[in-house]
């Protein structure tokens, strides 16, 4: 098969599974119009807006009202315009200032005859920015990465596929998180690694350094969070998961299975790049026995686990920075921020997927080592790789 249909056909599967995520459906926040009124998604445009003084009897409360126009672009009512009342408490996460032009996101409330009687807001509309930067991302992949770029593409595809579509429908219905998780993040790293460098040795090397590094990134961080007692209930997020209808969630086991998916993409990439330069090292000399690979995957190995730690550690560093500002503003001890089950909670998962992650060097190194040396002679194609 040629490149270019190979090009066509992984391309046709890209687009099949773009359909397929569209289908993900988002609803949460619908505000309740009354039992005879339906709740529609709208998208409108601010078309006028004024800003007026509250009343005296809210002022301690609601700092500036404003008075919008709205109009509905999209969809049944695309054309219809009305006016909705904002209100800004001064809070920078929950007011939304609104300037004329902006999109806005609406929930709207219809009533039997189908008619549209009043909206209310619920958010800038931010989507049309996000599939830019997609979209931009996707291009700079296919123009620099060309044939295995289109490959990357699709293989994150099928991540993002399995994360919604399989791995948060299992955590919804009850089932073990840490075992779930395991499961769909060997089957990723396998459709990934196989996608970009096909059915060859270092293909099964990789795979097999990237499932050990998070198994252990996995079950230390369950053995440690198990020690030091944490809850899982770090974020409000997972408070709110208590109060979710459909049953509760192992909201402990979902703190450990995020550790493996945090950890997965930064495992993978070392254990691919060790695995690719040891086969390089083994097509040029083929003489070259099991000690001798294994030496070399742990020397480039070395080179690239402190850039890599680091990769983790700065990551989970800058998610918390909010919080670690706050402790340093208000002079908190020492034993009292380490000891709270939020900074642990970051410190557990930062250190045990950086251990995973030096735990996947030796692992592949020893599988890229023992699978070339004790291996068939490279064919043709597989040079060319």
């Amino acid at each position: 098969m040629s490149v270019q249909s190979r090009a066509i056909r992984l391309a046709c599967l890209f687009f099949l599974i773009m359909l397929l995520l569209a289908g993900i459906s988002q609803a949460a926040g619908e505000p309740d119009f009354g039992d005879d009124t339906e709740t529609v998604l709208l998208r409108g445009r601010v078309i006028s807006v004024e800003d007026v003084e509250p009343d005296e009897a809210v002022r301690d409360f609601i700092k500036l009202e404003q008075l919008a126009t709205v109009k509905i672009t999209r969809g049944q009512y695309k054309g219809e315009s009305f006016v909705l009342v904002n209100s800004l408490m001064g809070h920078p996460l929950f007011d939304l200032y609104l300037t004329e032009g902006r999109n806005v996101i609406l929930w709207g409330g219809v009533d039997i005859a189908g008619n549209l009687r009043q909206v209310y807001l619920q958010d800038f509309a931010r989507d049309n920015y996000l599939y830019l930067i997609t979209g931009l991302f996707i291009l700079t992949l296919l123009i620099v990465g060309r044939r295995k770029g289109l490959v990357t593409v699709v293989t994150l595809t099928i991540t993002i596929l399995a994360i919604f579509r399989i791995l948060l429908p299992l955590l919804l219905a009850g089932y073990s998180p840490i075992g779930s998780t395991i499961v769909v993040a060997a089957a990723v790293s396998l459709v990934t690694i196989l996608g970009l460098n096909g059915l060859h040795r270092k293909t099964f090397a990789a795979v097999t350094g990237t499932v050990g590094g998070v198994l252990v990134a996995g079950l230390l961080a369950l053995f440690i969070g198990n020690a030091a007692n944490l809850t899982g209930f770090s974020s409000e997020e997972a408070q709110m998961l208590m109060y979710m209808e459909g049953g509760p969630i192992d909201v402990r086991g979902l703190l450990f299975a995020g550790i493996i998916i945090g950890s997965l993409g930064a495992v993978m990439d070392v254990a691919v790049t060790i695995s690719a330069s040891v086969y390089e090292v083994y097509c040029a000399d083929r003489s070259k026995c099991v000690r001798e690979l294994v030496s070399s995957a742990m020397n480039v190995g070395r080179d690239i686990m402190g850039t890599m730690a680091n990769t983790l550690i700065l990551a989970y560093v800058g998610t918390a920075a909010p919080l670690l500002l706050l402790f340093m503003g208000y002079h908190m001890p020492w034993g009292t921020i380490i000891n709270s089950d939020l900074v642990a909670t970051e410190v557990v998962r930062a250190l045990a997927g950086s251990i995973g992650l030096i735990t996947a060097i030796p692992l592949t190194a020893i599988a890229s080592g023992l699978l070339l040396a004790h291996g068939r002679t490279p064919s043709s194609q597989e040079l060319k790789q």
